[in-house]
Order: C-alpha cells, then structure tokens, then sequence
C-alpha cells in the first residue's frame, strides 16, 4: 500500500514539476526527491535546503535539466563535476555556476559547445580567448557580439570566426566590416553575410558577385545600383 502510494506520488511529480511543493513532507525524502529530479530536474527547486545540497541529488536534476542548476546549493554551483554535467545538457545554465567556474576554460568550452551563446556568462577573460570564441561562434554566430572589443577588431581572429560562421560578420568592427578580404571570406561562407558589409562593399561587383553566386537571396542587400546592374546582365 505504502509502495503504491509513493508510485502514485512519483506519477504525479513525473507530470508536473510543482507537484512536490504539495507534499512538504516528502521534500527532505531522498529518495522521492531523487526520483523527482531524475523525472523532471526542476523539481529540484521545491526540495529540502538538505537535498538541494546533496551532490548525488544534485547531478541527476541537472543531467535531466540543466537549468536546475539554479535551485542547487551555493557549494555544488561551485562543484565542477555539477557544473560540467549541467552545462553539457543546457549551456546556458553556465549562468549559475559560481564565479571561478564562470572563469574555467574546461567548462565554458563544454557550454558553448552546447549553446555558443553561453558566452555571455564567461568571464571576460575567456570571452577574450580565441578558442574559447571560435568554439562559441561555430555553434552560433550571435555569440561573437559577447566575445571582446578587442577579439571583435582583430582582423586575423575574424578571418577564423568567418570561415566558421560568415554571419558571424555582423559583430566584427566596423573597420572590418568595410575590409574587402574580411567580407570575401564571410560571403563565400555565407552569401547572406553581406547584408553585414559596409556601404561601398555592398556596391562592389566582385563581393556582390561571389555572395548572389554563393546564395542568391544576398540580391537583397546590394546596392541599388548592383541591383540595375544584374538586372540587366
């Protein structure tokens, strides 16, 4: 009886992440909170001070979701073995992570593989860090706007996150951004990157060329007098 109770219990709290927050006393139960989180990680919020300490506790709620990493103890968001297993299943949980995890390149290279946006939450020196970006930048192009000024207006560094993500364009410099050989690249990666060039670039037949070759929507972005010029080609 009592085991089928608790399974009707487990049933519940399998469809419903605020469900344990109806059963005060089962919140510091080890065993239903951990059968909980492994179901639905957010469960975690609703568990005992107790158990959101609980290391073992802990990592099953963020292997099921990572987010739930906020709802963990201060000491275990500082746990690297939590945090590499929350970041694996939710980048962006990289958030919640303590500050000198925020700051370890091992971990922060596992969450932007996951979200490249992830890099917002990275310490600014690893926002600094050519691999780090790359690695962020491959697996979304937005996250280049989070990466630093100064990774932004390298021309060398920029030539690596285009060939990875021609969109990626759209938050180099904008001495970069009107830099023919820069734009080439972006274009031939992605035709789309155009709309990212500067003014001239977009009134210049080779870089018009090779991005309407590469995608033929970059039509969209060049020049009115580019756009006569194919017209009539």
């Amino acid at each position: 009886m009592i085991e089928q109770l608790k399974q009707d219990i487990l049933n519940i709290l399998a469809k419903n992440e605020d469900a344990l927050r109806d059963f005060p006393s089962l919140q510091n139960n080890k065993e239903v909170v951990f059968e909980a989180v492994r179901q639905n990680g957010r469960a975690l919020k609703y568990a005992s001070d107790e158990l959101r300490a609980d290391k073992e506790v802990v990592i099953e709620a963020v292997k099921q979701k990572g987010n739930a990493l906020y709802y963990a103890s201060e000491e275990l968001r500082n746990d690297k073995e939590v945090v590499m297993e929350a970041v694996k299943e939710s980048g962006w949980s990289l958030q919640y992570a303590s500050e000198d995890l925020r700051g370890d390149k091992e971990v922060v290279m596992v969450a932007v593989k996951q979200n490249g946006c992830a890099l917002l939450f990275a310490s600014e020196k690893l926002k600094a860090n050519k691999e780090v970006v790359l690695e962020a930048v491959k697996q979304d192009s937005l996250s280049l706007r989070y990466a630093s000024e100064e990774l932004r207006a390298d021309k060398e560094f920029i030539i690596e996150a285009v060939k990875q993500n021609g969109l990626a364009l759209e938050f180099a410099s904008d001495e970069l951004r009107a830099n023919k050989e820069v734009v080439l690249i972006a274009i031939k990666q992605n035709g789309l990157a155009l709309q990212f060039a500067s003014k001239k670039l977009k009134d210049d037949y080779k870089v018009v060329f090779e991005a309407v070759e590469q995608n033929g929507e970059a039509l969209r972005y060049v020049s009115k007098r580019m756009l006569k010029v194919f017209a009539n080609s």
